[in-house]
This record gives C-alpha cells, structure tokens and sequence, in this order.
C-alpha cells in the first residue's frame, strides 16, 4: 500500500476546513452592490443575492442583524453591506454574512464623514482645551439657520417661552444643497466681524445624511474652529452627530434644546433668585444681629473706659490713698506720741531733778565738773550745790 497516499476526507470535512480557511482569510468586508433574489421566510432571517454587471454572491443576514436595517429592503436596491465570508457547508455554497446594512449612496457618504472626523480629530479641532465656554446670561444671541425653517420658528418660541431678556440677531443662511456650506461658513464670519452678539446657534430641522451634508464640510469646521464667538449647535434629531458639533464648543441634541441651554428658564431663575434673597436676608439679620452685639460690647466698655468714668475712677482711687494715707500718718503720730511718752517716762525716772527732789543735791567745782569723789576735793576749795531748788556756795574745810 502507498504510504504517500494523501488521507481520504468526507465531504463534510472538506467543506469545514474550506469554511474555516474562508473565514480566517478573509477579515470583516464592506461590499456594495445590488439586491435580487430577496427571500424573507418566516424564520425572520433574509436571504438573498447580491451582484454588480458581472458577478454576483449569496447573502445571509439573520434576524438579530436585519432588525437593525432602518429603511425598507426591496429587489434592486443598491446597498452597502458590511459582512464576513463564509461557507454553507451543507450545499458547499460560499456565501456572505451580512451584519449591517445601509443604502450605497449613505455608505459612501459615511465614509467620507469618517474620514473628515479622523482628519479634524487628529489636528485638534475636537479638543477639550480650544472649547470656549458660554455666557451665563447672554445679552444677545445670534442664530445661524434658514430663515423660512420650522427650526427658527421652535427656537424663538423656546426663547419667549422661557422668558429670555436677550436680543436675538438672525443670519440667514441656506442649511442644504451645494452651496449652503459656504454660506454658512460666511455667516459665522459676518457674525464674528459684527461682534453685535455674545454666543452663535447654529442649527437646522432634522433630515437624512444627505441633508445634514453641508454641515459635515470642512469648510464650516474651520469657521466654528476660527470663530471667536462661542458656538452652540443644533442639527437635526438627537441621535444625528455632525462635524459641526464635534468642532462646536457645545453639541445640543435639537435646535430647541440648543435655546434652552442659552435661555435659562425665567421661572427657575426667578426661584433661584428668590432663594438667594432669602439667604441674602437670613445672612443680613445675623450680621446685623452680631454688630448690634459687638456694638452693645463697645458701649458697655466705653461705660468703663469714658475718660469721666476713669476720672471718677482716678479720684476714688486718690481719695482711698488719701484717707489711707491719713490713718498711716496718725497711727504713726500715735506710735511717736507712745513712745515720747514712754521715753519721757524713762527720762523723768533717769533724772537727776528726781533724785533733787528726795533731798539729794549734786556738787561741782569751780570749772563745773561734777564732784562724785572727796578726793577731788581740797580744803578751801570752793564749791556749788546743786539743789532742787536754787544752788548753794560752799567751802570745803576738810574732806573724809
């Protein structure tokens, strides 16, 4: 037997590894062509073909993809598909599995919008740090929309009905066809050479992509982006995204919504003004209440701090040092007195007058010394006695 011999598959086995080499080799596909042969079985999913002149391919696209297709599917439609390649193993059919599905002239649109959005992005347009914020309060708001739109119409009423103060500038403008992206650009900068507003709208109704398309142009990006105003958009519905909003310093999902956001509502305003009063009060009166305190403290300290006060203060004070003063001098006349006193009582036992006045009398010679001795004495010398009363001259005529 041949060893060479290469294995024997199944028909099942050669299909699978043909569909296993298809959906490996080839990634997630964007096809465009046209339908025929729609089938939609009651399973929900839809089968159906999808050629050009020369060639043609079989298509599947299953009931959780297909309910996402927003516009209706018919024979001869024109489609872009976006799908993975396949095989149908059981016929041996190849075959394409659509996940998503657009009209063809959408898709060609579409990519050119992505393209345009990695390009902007890349350069920085979208930024976070070029944006400029809006004013609070605008005095005046210029919309940048068409003249004759039912979206002019909702955002003057939004305005009123919100009570906005601010003027409104109008610059009218075409919103659709090939040259309504130029005039807008323009009016962005007549707007922005007037300075006659403090924010731009800029907006229009809703429509399909091909309606939006002029706001989707570069040269309307570069207006928003060069524009000193702050620009607010709002195009179409919420779920529709332009260029314009991307470069817009603030995206609203509708135009309505966009005057809402530059209008705060005059009832809530008014609420919030009224609270502010209330605080405004409340912070008042307890200010007014802490500075009659303060000043209540400043009078009762003037009260003893008044010049007359500290002068009155002052006397009591002399005046206590006076009588103070007064008790000291005659607590010492009395100490003095008392102690004269007693010395005088010293003295007077000390004297020697006491002792003349017991008969005692005291002798001095001629030159007045006191005589405690005979010794100091000689015959015929003369002497004085000293007597209580008067003095007496003797001569001494001997002495023991």
């Amino acid at each position: 037997m041949n060893t060479d011999q290469p294995p024997i598959l199944s028909v099942t086995q050669l299909n699978q590894q043909i569909k296993y080499l298809l959906e490996q080799s080839f990634p997630l596909l964007y096809i465009e062509g046209e339908i025929s042969n729609l089938s939609t079985p009651a399973s929900g999913h839809w089968y159906f073909t999808l050629k050009d002149e020369t060639a043609q391919v079989r298509c599947a696209m299953f009931r959780g993809q297909n309910s996402r297709v927003s516009f209706a599917v018919e024979h001869g439609a024109q489609v872009l598909l976006k799908a993975r390649v396949s095989l149908y193993f059981a016929r041996g059919d190849y075959q394409l599995l659509v996940e998503a599905m657009e009209p063809a002239g959408i898709g060609k649109l579409q990519r050119q919008f992505e393209a345009l959005k990695n390009t902007l992005q890349a350069r920085g347009w979208f930024d976070e740090d070029h944006k400029k914020s809006l004013p609070s309060m605008p005095q005046a708001i210029g919309i940048i929309t068409s003249s004759s739109g039912a979206a002019l119409h909702d955002m003057l009423r939004t305005l009123h009905r919100r009570g906005s103060q601010a003027s409104v500038v109008i610059y009218p403008t075409l919103v659709q066809g090939e040259t309504a992206a130029s005039q807008i650009a323009a009016m962005i900068r007549t707007a922005n050479e007037r300075k006659e507003v403090d924010v731009l709208l800029l907006a229009r109704g809703g429509g399909s992509l091909e309606d939006l398309w002029a706001f989707n142009e570069e040269v309307v990006a570069k207006a928003i982006y060069d524009s000193a105003l702050p620009i607010v958009t709002g195009i179409g519905h919420q779920v529709d995204f332009t260029i314009a909003d991307f470069v817009a310093d603030l995206r609203a999902a509708t135009p309505s919504t966009a005057a809402e956001l530059l209008s705060p509502d005059q009832s809530h305003l008014n609420l919030h003004i009224k609270t502010l009063k209330q605080h405004l009060d409340s912070a008042m009166w307890r200010k007014l209440e802490d500075l009659t305190q303060h000043v209540d403290w400043l009078a009762q300290r003037l009260k003893y701090t008044h010049p007359k006060v500290q002068l009155q203060h002052t006397q009591d004070q002399l005046r206590r040092c006076q009588l103070n003063l007064q008790a000291s001098i005659d607590n010492l006349y009395t100490q003095r007195q008392q102690k004269l006193a007693l010395l005088a009582r010293t003295l007077q036992a000390m004297s020697p007058l006491n002792t003349l006045a017991r008969g005692y009398s005291i002798a001095k010679n001629a030159k007045g010394q006191v005589i405690t001795d005979s010794k100091q004495l000689k015959p015929d010398e003369i002497i004085r006695l000293k007597l209580l009363k008067g003095e007496v001259i003797c001569e001494v005529k001997s002495t023991v």
